[in-house]
């Protein structure tokens, strides 16, 4: 519509007032300035911004020359890795979408992904050889693919037409790209990890990962040049959109190909690490593994977590290592993070347990999205600031997808009422902090009282003996349904089913605490979060 306001008439937008937004913009900024500064370390390879620049124009320019561009769509399969680095770059730059593949997929979930998705090329990683020479039998249509070898493994099987640096030769350092023509064109494709049916390709686009990026570099307070370690998978929500934010502050890109706790606690004091993100699963992995070595940490090192609600006591047991935890919430559909526990000063007064309950929860929304709420999801209508109401959390904002690739249905029904549906249930405080209760398929119904399994969950790992703990509903007679807990115990403790419903029922109303404890290891998907649906199953048939 066209506006008579004196404001608009006689002025339009041209490219001296107005840019599409895009992450593209950092890398060249950063290239600009920094030229010399260590961009990433990944093994023995260091590079600059200047050098990395150059190799992201090259990626460019070769993918362009062999007839990628607007709209198609490049795969890669790699570790954290400088290859999957320099492609959140060098790829869009061509005007294509990136698809950055979860590497702990089977053949048959990459075979649909890259048909789905209508991958023209792929760049793999030696060490996803075999799984992706079986995927890739089972496409419709022909695949370019490039081998990615970083020298250091011994046997590797060559699948590809050529490798990534014969790929870079092709290309000039010099490629001439631009940004996109519209910055809500997509940029990358990242598909859930979903534990029943096929899973679902987000579409991301320009502006919403330039203001993910933004918003982690605002709402993290992260400084200029960090250290950045690479724990998170760069493949899981583009990383959060941190290969972009850490480039916009000129920061260093350490990269891991293993996140194992011992290279983990190596590489921070080796690299001087000063932030790093993970699951609560990879904290609690790096909790007990500093446990075991007696590890504290030499210098504060700052850590996000997201994915699940991280147990008040990982949240603790951190702290007392040396880190500086910050809790965010998102999902892959609004680019990772974009709700955050923003602290407050007189929180730090608190005793140690309360911090840590107050840093457990998913707080306000990220300063670039425009809405984080909790709802009635009948009526869409806010819910009480009370603590105790429960309802659907749900987004609203530039943050957030595009939709679904090829399922308008399931875009439209997740976009009902003018939010992004999230299928969470939480409450919101009085001082309009958010937190989660737990997704609507996990909450347990015991006779008409509703059973938050992540509270019975905190009460379970603040047990001394308790390593990993899942809550599910088992079918009750009497009651309808009753809490089921499934726990992994510490290495070298003990505990007895009497002694975890005990520990419970001190902490929690008795109708909330777990009749049956089944210890044994938890089933997980690709991305590290807990398979509930199996435990459901098993909890079936006790």
């Amino acid at each position: 519509m066209t506006s008579n306001s004196k404001y608009d008439r006689d002025m339009h937008r041209n490219a001296a007032n107005y840019v599409p937004l895009s992450p593209l913009s950092f890398l060249r900024r950063t290239a600009d300035v920094f030229p010399t500064r260590t961009a990433v370390v990944d093994g023995d390879t260091r590079r600059t911004w200047a050098d990395t620049y150059r190799r992201c124009r090259q990626l460019a320019s070769a993918l362009s020359q062999r007839g990628i561009g607007t709209g198609d769509t490049v795969a890669v399969m790699a570790p954290n890795t400088a290859v999957l680095l320099e492609a959140h770059f060098g790829v869009p730059m061509c005007g294509a979408v990136l698809n950055a593949l979860n590497t702990r997929l089977d053949a048959d979930a990459i075979a649909f992904i890259l048909e789905h998705g209508e991958a023209e090329v792929l760049i793999c990683d030696h060490e996803y050889a075999p799984i992706v020479k079986t995927a890739v039998t089972k496409l419709s249509h022909p695949i370019l693919i490039v081998d990615a070898d970083d020298g250091l493994a011994t046997d590797v099987e060559h699948i590809g037409e050529l490798d990534y640096e014969q790929l870079l030769e092709e290309g000039g350092a010099d490629y001439e790209w631009s940004l996109p023509g519209d910055e809500w064109d997509a940029i990358s494709l990242n598909y859930t990890s979903g534990t029943t049916g096929n899973p679902k390709g987000v579409v991301y686009h320009h502006r919403g990962a330039y203001l993910g990026a933004i918003g982690n570099v605002v709402t993290w307070h992260m400084p200029q040049q960090p250290v950045y370690l690479w724990t998170l998978p760069m493949f899981h929500c583009n990383g959060w959109c941190f290969p972009w934010a850490v480039t916009a502050i000129a920061g260093t890109h350490i990269c891991l190909r293993k996140v194992e706790p011992e290279a983990i606690f190596d590489a921070i004091e080796a690299n001087g690490v000063t932030h790093l993100c993970g699951a609560p699963i990879v904290m609690n992995m790096m909790a007990e593994y500093a446990r075991a070595k007696d590890i504290r940490l030499s210098k504060p090192v700052h850590m996000m977590t997201a994915g699940s609600a991280p147990p008040s006591a990982v949240l603790r047991r951190m702290e007392e290592i040396g880190f500086d935890v910050t809790h965010t919430y998102g999902l892959t559909e609004v680019y990772g993070p974009t709700s955050i526990c923003d602290w407050h000063e007189e929180w730090n007064h608190l005793a140690a347990d309360e911090r840590a309950a107050m840093k457990a929860r998913q707080g306000v929304r990220y300063e670039v999205q425009e809405e984080f709420t909790v709802v009635n999801p009948e009526t869409l209508e806010p819910v009480p600031h009370d603590g105790e109401t429960m309802g659907e959390l749900v987004f609203r904002g530039n943050a957030v997808m595009k939709g679904y690739l090829k399922n308008p249905d399931t875009s439209a029904e997740c976009f009902e009422g003018g939010y992004f549906r999230t299928g969470d249930l939480g409450v919101v405080h009085a001082d309009k902090y958010v937190e989660i209760r737990d997704r609507s398929k996990d909450i347990i119904i015991s006779g008409g009282e509703n059973i938050s399994s992540i509270e019975v969950e905190d009460a379970l790992y603040q047990h001394p003996s308790v390593s990993e703990a899942a809550v599910v509903a088992r079918p009750d007679a009497k009651w309808g349904e009753s809490p089921c807990a499934f726990v992994t115990l510490r290495a070298d403790t003990t505990a007895s089913e009497e002694e975890i419903i005990e520990h419970c029922q001190s902490r929690l109303a008795r109708f909330k605490c777990p009749r049956t404890i089944v210890f044994t290891e938890l089933p997980k998907t690709s991305t590290g979060k807990i398979q509930k649906f199996l435990l459901r199953e098993q909890a079936c048939n006790l």
